[in-house]
């Protein structure tokens, strides 16, 4: 824990605050995902950001393919600038934070 008291970061938001003016990458309630500059946030987590690419994952599961694994659409749009409420943030994280990608399967058990 030396290595964060020397950094200067003490609490999550200090973490948030070194993403200032640099692009990050947000994980929002619903499936959504966003890709932007961070330009502000508060307390509660509402983000000012721009230059922004949301991307909706859209889980088709019909009733006729019950039994079939479900199909998951990808959807994209761009906005030059966003106010993201902060109750729907799940995770804030550099985007240029190389995470390696892990494959899965939905099942449903029935």
């Amino acid at each position: 824990m030396a290595e964060a008291s020397t950094s200067g970061v003490h609490e999550p938001f200090d973490l948030i605050k070194l993403s200032l003016s640099e692009r990050v990458f947000v994980k929002l309630r619903g499936d959504r995902e966003l890709t932007g500059v961070l330009h502000a946030y508060d307390g509660h987590m509402n983000l000012i950001m721009s230059d922004v690419e949301e991307t909706i994952m859209i889980v088709d599961n019909l009733e006729e393919q019950a039994a079939a694994a479900p199909t998951v659409r990808v959807a994209k749009r761009r906005m030059e600038m966003l106010f993201v409420r902060g109750d729907g943030v799940i995770l804030v994280r550099d985007n240029n934070l190389k995470i390696p990608k892990i494959e899965s399967r939905i099942k449903l058990d029935r």
